[in-house]
């Protein structure tokens, strides 16, 4: 039940469209998240159009498909324009990001029943908990299927993370894939200057994690982490993957900053953003 095995080129045609939504989107409204959106762009195309097995007949239990669940909500535009881009809404609904009465709403939402949306996230910190409690339901009614789950780096600040971790260790949920977005900048500034993150992997592995260190912005070294974080799945131990990711990725004043977490470009920075995202045939909404 994979309704998309693309090769890498379209995965990079389809990459390219999805960020092109995303600048369009938040700045269609002056407001969203483009900078953690474009760095993991490259995750989501992987996860939708290559990796999870999923039916577009959307049903809240998922029974029998993999499950992907978004903890830091506030990157929902990448996450809005691939379900979309994947089939579970149509495209045009992506005009309506951030407006009042829409779907799409800043952080995702489930009041509304948009379709691939299963908890409202963007409270930090929680969605680690939800994904070990969706992955232990499925052992419970003998599902073989995966949940997944993004975290953002600053997120992991949240003391939540780290009890989940151990509750996942202590139980063998060995069924869950966790990411962790690793680009090193939150809100008010690096991750460093913030609160040091220390080093993730040995913290991660003294949890009794299993972990994978990927390259998050590269589909030929990202998608054999997310095959490895599969085959490493069974084992008796919750997989991590830490991706290493740019913020902003795809769009060269973008990149690398923190000033860009939160902030819209605006008219002439979108048409240089749309210029270095050319597509061979562009489907804009």
């Amino acid at each position: 039940m994979n309704p998309h095995n693309k090769s890498i080129e379209e995965l990079k045609e389809i990459a390219a469209q999805v960020r092109r939504d995303i600048v369009r989107m938040v700045h269609a409204v002056n407001s969203g998240h483009p900078g953690g959106s474009l760095g993991c762009t490259d995750y989501f195309v992987s996860l939708y159009f290559k990796v999870m097995n999923y039916s577009t007949d959307f049903k809240m239990d998922g029974k029998g498909e993999d499950l992907f669940f978004l903890s830091n909500g506030h990157i929902s535009p990448v996450w809005y324009s691939t379900l979309a881009r994947a089939g579970f809404f149509e495209v045009k609904e992506l005009a309506t990001f951030r407006k009042i009465n829409s779907r799409l709403q800043g952080h995702p939402a489930t009041e509304e029943g948009l379709e691939g949306i299963r908890i409202a996230s963007g409270s930090l910190g929680q969605g680690l908990s939800v994904a070990l409690g969706a992955a232990q339901t499925k052992k419970l009614n003998n599902d073989n299927s995966l949940v997944y789950v993004l975290m953002g780096d600053g997120e992991v600040e949240e003391g939540q993370v780290w009890e989940a971790a151990m509750y996942a260790a202590h139980h063998k949920i060995d069924n869950v894939i966790a990411t962790i977005d690793r680009n090193g900048q939150q809100i008010d500034g690096s991750t460093n200057e913030v609160m040091g993150l220390g080093d993730l992997k040995a913290k991660f592995e003294a949890f009794g994690w299993h972990v994978i260190e990927a390259n998050g912005n590269n589909f030929e070294t990202l998608l054999p982490a997310l095959d490895e974080a599969k085959k490493s799945s069974g084992h008796g131990k919750p997989v991590l993957m830490l991706m290493d990711t740019e913020m902003g990725y795809g769009v060269d004043f973008m990149m690398g900053s923190h000033k860009w977490h939160g902030v819209a470009p605006n008219d002439e920075q979108l048409q240089i953003a749309l210029q270095q995202l050319a597509v061979q045939q562009a489907s804009d909404y």
